[in-house]
């Protein structure tokens, strides 16, 4: 005799959101238990000391190749720092006079003007863009004797901070995403103590660290390159630069003439790719147990 069933879809699909925000609530606390691993990066580093024209760069260029071959794309760019749709790159160098030194780069210029899928953020009070020679202000920040481009010719600082916080979206547009792969070439970072550390660091989408580098130190004028692979699937939402106790202020002028000052020049990373919605995990695994449930009607 076959008897009737109701099934009710609703009430499952409202159990199953309950029991997915649980556990995404549970994971930051179950991330910092002792003895659970932490998540796993490749690492790419690199140091050049400046001994001539092109040594600095020339010391770094081999680790940044390969951190491009890591994340893939090739080495042919597409519009809007586009490899293939594989991988996004910033040089800076195509930032017009309008948004370079002395004016402020937006901090969404990467997604709006050039969509690149970062927006910028940082307790100062904006962000700068080093101006071409022969321009409005003197190049590399007012700072020849201390600062040289990887990519000719523009660097990259945060101003009144020494903190920039990158976060990722679907390139031009307001969905959030994540990357598995960043890195960047630093500026003079020629810091002699280890709390004086230029520091990388990543969170995933709960805010929850996940890796975290002191950059290579140099000399003055020298280049620096680190950057992180994910090797287990894991998900940047949030990367964070710290170049402690010194930054620059405006053309020419840096916080002190004491600590170490810092600046960056590209940065390179996996296209982001977007945040699935709680809403599309419950819509799969309402699914699942309903594909379940069939199955064991049957039997």
């Amino acid at each position: 005799m076959r008897t009737s069933f109701n099934f009710d879809f609703a009430r499952l699909k409202y159990r199953l959101t309950r029991l997915l925000q649980c556990g995404l609530l549970a994971l930051p606390a179950y991330a910092l238990l002792p003895g659970q691993a932490n998540a796993a990066f490749t690492i790419f580093e690199a140091g050049g000391n400046d001994a001539g024209p092109g040594t600095a760069a020339g010391a770094i260029t081999p680790t940044r190749d390969a951190f491009r071959s890591a994340v893939g794309g090739g080495t042919a760019a597409g519009a809007n720092g586009d490899f293939l749709g594989i991988r996004r790159e910033i040089n800076w160098d195509g930032v017009s006079a309008a948004f370079a030194d002395p004016n402020l780069l937006p901090a969404n210029f990467f997604n709006v003007n050039s969509p690149r899928g970062v927006v910028f953020s940082t307790p100062g009070s904006g962000f700068l863009v080093s101006a071409n020679t022969g321009g409005a202000a003197p190049p590399l920040f007012g700072f020849p004797g201390d600062l040289q481009a990887f990519s000719a010719q523009k660097l990259f600082a945060p101003i009144g901070s020494g903190i920039v916080d990158v976060r990722f979206f679907v390139p031009g547009t307001t969905t959030a995403a994540t990357t598995s792969a960043f890195g960047a070439v630093f500026a003079d970072v020629d810091y002699t103590i280890a709390t004086d550390a230029s520091t990388m660091q990543f969170f995933d989408q709960s805010d929850t660290q996940i890796f975290s580098r002191a950059v290579t130190a140099t000399n003055n004028l020298g280049l620096s390159f680190l950057g992180g692979v994910a090797n287990a699937g894991e998900r940047i939402a949030r990367v964070r630069i710290t170049t402690p106790f010194n930054f620059l202020v405006s053309n020419g002028v840096r916080a002190n003439e004491t600590n170490d000052f810092v600046v960056m020049d590209d940065f390179l990373y996996a296209t982001p790719a977007a945040v699935p919605e709680p809403e599309v995990w419950v819509m799969v695994l309402a699914g699942l147990a309903l594909v379940g449930w069939k199955s064991r009607r049957r039997a």
